[in-house]
Parts: structure tokens; C-alpha cells; sequence
């Protein structure tokens, strides 16, 4: 088998990639370990919890025992399924803020400013309002993916945006537009009721053209010969063959999959692929390094009013949610849940938002406990900015051996004051008038927990990933010994070879990292058919006016 390009991974970034290769007439083959995305468990929105905590659907990865958390080990969860991830994330749907890109430039990824991803954003979305308002000029209207908002019927939502009103904080009704900063409506990858995956949106369509194939099999390892990559070495149906690039050949396996990739194949740091006794293609000592991660809490309310969705937390109601989301894809089957959001600054001297809320009208966790209080609401919060660094790295030259995950969460006293602040700054929202007909008292952390000391045990036995890992393969200029691939998003000192999705992102963007990992898909796709980039936009951000003095 051989195509112009063979693309590793089925996911948010390499579904981009393969509908805009094969649009251009380019010959594609996206190898996929992973099964089918059919089934409700994916496509119905509500059902979130189900696949991410679902080995058919999940490679089930875990992290070492983390030293800050307690030695706790923390699942990772990633896609091995059609879409990747975006077939089992919470289908939150957040751009990153405009500074985020500027840094990412700043840092050596030329090209990747703000000014230059926002018409590629722009391009790949198809942004439904809703009729409640937003920043059109900022959005893209006929892209594949479409970006829809959920309807906010339950009064907590009203609730929340207000009482982040009344707390001081600014409303914005976009903060995919303009204004990132501030409360307002989220927004989720969902279309007529169902998940709007990488897959429903890109790869679906692609593979309907005769240049694209997808290719169920277990990529081993890129083959290099003699310096440049021409193929990919896949187990499938017991037996091991090459699919082979005449083109290039590209890497999109998430940001875990795609260092060990790397390594597997002879390119990463020297010393660890020697200990492995894996050959040197290339010395690149970045690779697996630079990991990053969100991690966050739960912060509950019991509910003083039966109005949570946890009246619908019974068999009877979900057997009817589900059958009214099977036949109409209506319902509250048909949203995330997840329906309004914040971004706020933790202090006076930080430019733009470093703290993210999920606001959530039930109290429940990721893998589907809820609390036992019943009747209760919740804010998923954390810090967006850590300055802990982990690493991905091989445990064994086996390419089915799981690599090891090492996130070093909390490794630094900046960690632990900004989710401090977070904890208190939300429990400061929860205070306010709005959601007095509400809060009836805190369940995680409680209100017992005042000092330091005390919040700072809650965070070491509570905190979570958000399922965000990012970074292990970073972009930066040619000659940065620790950057992996080019602002072209090819690997340096291999020919032929790229590599787009999560991990070439030097520092984690605010929010979740669907829409970015989607985005540098997109541009990706335009340098390896070696088109000049879309125009730069000249849209300007904004930015609290009194942002060196004023947390709010």
C-alpha cells in the first residue's frame, strides 16, 4: 500500500489534515488503531462520561505516581477511536486567547501569532449563535466543523452569569471573539444533537472522495531511509508490512502517542533511545519533554432547590432522555451540559484570564459519580498557566508497551497559590446574591477548609486532569536544540516527516484544546501543500484597560 502522504492518527488534527490533503487531490491513507465512533455512546452529547471511561474507546493510559499529589496515579485518558479525542472529549469548544499565539510566535513559532491562526480558525468553523448574540466578524460561517451553544434553560445558568456580574467581573457573550475575558455562553462541537467530531466533520467527508482510505492497523514505528521518512511499519491481522509515502509521510497520534512514535522510531533524546536500545536516526532532545497539562477541581453546591439535573438522575429518566435523544436527537440528550463558562484573571498584573470555570448544573464527577448529596451544582477550576513541566518517555523498545507518563503536577509554589486563588475566588462567586435561592452549602471543598494548609490538602487529594496534555513535541525554529518540528510543522533533521496535532504547541492555550489541536491541522495542511498561509487578520483582542492594576 503507498499514498502521496500517510497520516498516523485519526484524530482532531489529522482528520483536518487528511480533508484538506485529499481536497487538493492529493492521495491519503489515515492509519487508525482505533474502532468505529458509531454508537450512541459517542454520538449522543450527554452521554460523555461513557467513553472516556470505556477501554474499546480509550488507550487507558495513567500517569507515574504524582510526588505533589500525594503519590496518586491520574488516569490520561486519549481516543483510540475514529476522531481521536474528539470523539471522547466533553466537546467544549474554546479557541484559546489571542495572547496565547502571540506567545507561542514569541517563543520561536513563526508564523503562529495570533494574527496569523485566526483565519484559519475562521476557516475551519461553521458557527452557529443561536440568536444570542456574539462577535460574527470574529467567527467563520461555512467551515466543517460546526460550533453550536447549548440552550441555558436551567435557571443556575442565569444564576451564575450574574453572580459573576455582580461579583465585578465582565459579561461577554463571545469568548471565542473579541473578548475572551469575563462570563457569558460556552460552546460545544455538537450539530443537531449529536457530536460533531473530527471525524463527523473531516474525515467523514473526506474518505468519500476515491484519494482518501483509511487503514485499520497498529503503527509501529516511521521508517527513514537514508535521512528521510518513506513510510510507516503497521501490525494489522497479526502481520507486520510497511504503507509506504511518496510524499511525506505525518504523525497526528495525540501528544503521548506521538513522542513515543518518535522515539520508537530513532528520533528523540540520545541517551534514553540508547538505553532503549533503539537505533539513532536523529538526536532531537525535545522530544517527549515539555509536557503540559490543565489540572482542576470540583467545586460543589448542595442545591437548596430541586432545579439540578440530578432529578434526572435515575434509570427511568435516562432510559427517556436517551430514547427521546435515539428518535429526535432532541432533548437533554442532544447538549454537553456544559452551557455557560468563565475566564477570569487571578490578579492585578496578569494581561489576560489565567483561570477557567465550567459551570455545571449538577454536582458530578468526569467517570459519572455523583455527589451524594443529590440536588447540588458545580464549577470545574483551575489555574491555565502552570509553570510544571513533566515528560513522556519510553518505557521499553515495544511498541506495545504503554510510555511513561510523568505530568510533575504542582511541582512549583505558583501552582499552589494561583488553585488557592481559584478556590477562593469561586467560593467568593457562590457568595454573591444571585445564588442565594440556590446554595443551600458547599460540598467539596467545605466551607471548614480556610487556611492554606487546609485548601492545599483538598487540592492534593482532588485535583484532576482536564484531560489536556500538550507540548511534548514543540515547535520552534530550526536551530532551538529543544524544539522537535519547524514553524512548517516539520520534523527537524529528518526529511519528509511532519508532525501536527497537540504536542507541537511550545506553552498550553487557555480553555480546552479541541479547537487549537483542530487549527494547527489546518494550517499544517497548507504548509505541507506549500501554500502561502491565509492572510493575516488584523482583528484586535481585548485586553482588560486596567489589567496591571485591576484583577477585575
Amino acid at each position: 500500500m503507498e499514498a502521496d502522504y500517510v497520516i498516523v492518527g485519526a484524530g482532531s488534527a489529522g482528520c483536518a489534515m487528511a480533508y484538506r490533503l485529499a481536497e487538493a487531490g492529493r492521495s491519503v491513507l489515515v492509519i487508525e488503531h482505533g474502532g468505529t465512533d458509531w454508537g450512541p455512546f459517542i454520538q449522543m452529547p450527554a452521554a460523555l462520561s461513557y467513553p472516556m471511561n470505556m477501554a474499546r474507546y480509550d488507550w487507558g493510559f495513567q500517569t507515574e505516581p504524582e510526588p505533589h499529589l500525594g503519590g496518586r496515579r491520574l488516569v490520561t485518558p486519549r481516543g483510540k477511536v475514529i476522531g481521536g479525542s474528539s470523539s471522547i472529549n466533553g466537546m467544549v469548544y474554546v479557541r484559546g486567547h489571542a495572547r496565547d499565539f502571540d506567545h507561542w510566535a514569541s517563543v520561536g513559532a513563526d508564523g503562529w501569532a495570533y494574527a496569523d491562526v485566526l483565519p484559519y480558525f475562521r476557516r475551519m468553523e461553521h458557527w452557529h449563535d443561536g440568536g444570542h448574540g456574539g462577535d460574527p466578524d470574529w467567527r467563520g460561517s461555512d467551515g466543517p466543523l460546526h460550533v453550536t451553544r447549548g440552550p441555558r434553560d436551567n435557571p443556575l445558568h442565569a444564576a451564575f452569569i450574574e453572580a459573576g456580574r455582580q461579583a465585578g467581573y465582565p459579561v461577554t457573550e463571545d469568548y471565542n471573539g473579541r473578548q475572551q475575558e469575563g462570563f457569558g455562553p460556552f460552546e460545544q462541537t455538537v450539530w443537531k444533537g449529536r457530536r460533531w467530531s473530527a471525524a463527523n466533520a473531516y474525515l467523514k467527508p473526506a474518505l468519500r472522495r476515491e484519494n482518501c482510505d483509511l487503514v485499520r492497523a497498529f503503527a509501529r514505528r516511521v521508517v527513514v531511509e537514508d535521512g528521510r521518512a518513506v513510510g510507516v511499519e503497521v501490525e494489522r491481522g497479526g502481520k507486520v508490512e510497511v504503507i509506504r509515502a511518496r510524499a511525506e509521510v505525518i504523525i497526528a497520534a495525540s501528544s503521548i502517542n506521538s513522542p513515543k512514535l518518535l522515539m520508537l522510531s530513532g528520533i528523540g533524546p540520545a541517551a534514553h533511545l540508547a538505553e532503549h536500545g533503539v537505533p539513532l536516526v536523529a538526536d532531537r532532545p525535545g522530544v517527549g519533554q515539555n509536557l503540559q497539562d490543565h489540572l482542576e477541581v470540583y467545586f460543589q453546591m448542595a442545591s437548596a432547590q430541586p432545579v439540578t439535573l440530578y432529578r434526572h438522575w435515575n434509570l427511568i429518566s435516562k432510559a427517556l432522555i436517551g430514547a427521546q435523544w435515539l428518535f429526535t436527537k432532541t432533548g437533554l440528550g442532544a447538549s454537553n451540559q456544559f452551557e455557560s463558562c468563565a475566564f477570569i484573571r487571578s490578579r492585578g498584573g496578569v494581561e489576560y484570564p489565567d483561570i477557567q470555570y465550567h459551570f455545571l448544573p449538577i454536582a458530578v464527577r468526569y467517570d459519572g459519580k455523583a455527589a451524594a448529596e443529590g440536588h447540588g451544582f458545580q464549577i470545574h477550576t483551575g489555574p491555565m498557566r502552570s509553570p510544571s513541566r513533566g515528560a513522556v518517555t519510553l518505557t521499553s523498545a515495544d511498541p506495545k508497551a504503554a510510555p511513561r507518563i510523568f505530568f510533575n503536577y504542582m511541582s512549583t509554589a505558583q501552582d499552589w497559590e494561583d488553585f488557592r486563588t481559584c478556590l477562593r475566588l469561586t467560593r467568593e462567586v457562590f457568595g454573591q446574591a444571585a445564588f442565594k435561592p440556590f446554595v443551600k452549602s458547599e460540598i467539596l471543598p467545605g466551607a471548614h477548609l480556610q487556611t492554606d494548609d487546609e485548601l492545599d490538602g483538598f487540592i492534593r487529594d482532588h485535583a484532576e486532569s482536564a484531560y489536556h496534555p500538550c507540548g511534548t513535541c514543540r515547535m520552534g525554529r530550526a536551530d532551538d536544540p529543544m524544539a522537535v518540528v519547524d514553524p512548517q510543522a516539520r520534523v527537524i533533521g529528518v526529511d519528509g516527516l511532519r508532525l501536527a496535532d497537540s504536542s507541537v504547541f511550545p506553552r498550553i492555550t487557555n480553555g480546552n484544546l479541541n479547537a487549537p489541536s483542530i487549527m494547527v491541522g489546518e494550517k499544517a495542511a497548507d504548509h505541507i501543500l506549500g501554500r502561502a498561509p491565509l492572510a493575516p487578520a488584523n482583528d484586535a483582542p481585548w485586553i482588560h484597560p486596567d489589567w496591571k492594576g485591576s484583577q477585575r
